[in-house]
């Protein structure tokens, strides 16, 4: 699962670049060389808001919501720049790969849109990225599948929330759509359940949609998620 470049390469050219916004003479893919150095050079780490809510899996960031990683996720989710699924697709799966630690039957579990969080962005984001995500596994030797037991219920955008509107918000959020567990393929061992987000910041959005996923028979083992807030401490 290395070589970001192919897939950044690959793009559409756009009018600037995705990960600085720097509009370049010249530029040829949808990241310029230099963001492709800062996206390559992340590595997975454990990571938990403080202080983290009840039933919030352990879970794994590919590095802090700054930098190039943020104008990427803003310039996918935001301003429609699809073309970045597949390399943020292939970074969740380095996550992925991090937070389970070895090739074997894994069910990821995307974090769903509301039916007009994905009217607005032309499609549910998250589920691009989870498919994108498993293409890159499968292709490494993984046994990876893309399951949707939730479905979202109408909340408000969590950008324009507080700490405390996010976990009053959170409370009713998912509803399952299947209440059996998950299960091997051909009555093999089950899989290791991964949810799956793009970014973490109080953690209670994972939080809830874990406690309907282990209510359902859906318990995830760990979240996977691109980027991860970090708290600033005023001095």
């Amino acid at each position: 699962m290395s070589g970001l470049w192919p897939d950044l390469a690959d793009l559409v050219l756009p009018a600037d670049c995705a990960g600085c916004r720097d509009r370049r003479p010249g530029l040829r893919h949808g990241v310029c060389p230099a963001c492709v150095v800062a996206l390559g050079a992340l590595r997975p780490r454990a990571v938990r808001p403080t202080p983290a809510p009840p039933g919030l899996p352990s879970c794994v960031a590919l590095g802090p919501y700054a930098g190039p990683l943020r104008e990427a996720l803003l310039a996918y989710k935001e301003h429609g720049r699809h073309g970045l699924a597949r390399p943020l697709g292939a970074l969740l799966a380095e996550v992925v790969a991090a937070a389970v630690g070895g090739a074997r039957p894994v069910a990821l579990v995307p974090v769903p849109d509301t039916a007009a969080a994905a009217r607005s962005r032309y499609g549910d984001h998250l589920d691009r990225l989870a498919r994108h995500c498993a293409t890159r596994l499968n292709r490494s030797g993984w046994a990876v599948r893309v399951h949707r037991p939730l479905r979202a219920s109408p909340r408000p955008d969590s950008v324009t929330l507080d700490s405390a509107g996010r976990a009053a918000a959170a409370e009713a959020a998912f509803q399952p759509r299947s209440s059996g567990p998950v299960r091997g393929r051909a009555g093999g061992a089950a899989p290791v359940v991964v949810l799956l987000d793009d970014i973490v910041t109080t953690g209670v959005t994972l939080a809830a949609a874990s406690r309907v996923l282990t209510a359902t028979g859906w318990a995830p083992s760990v979240a996977a998620v691109l980027a991860a807030t970090e708290k600033r401490h005023q001095s």
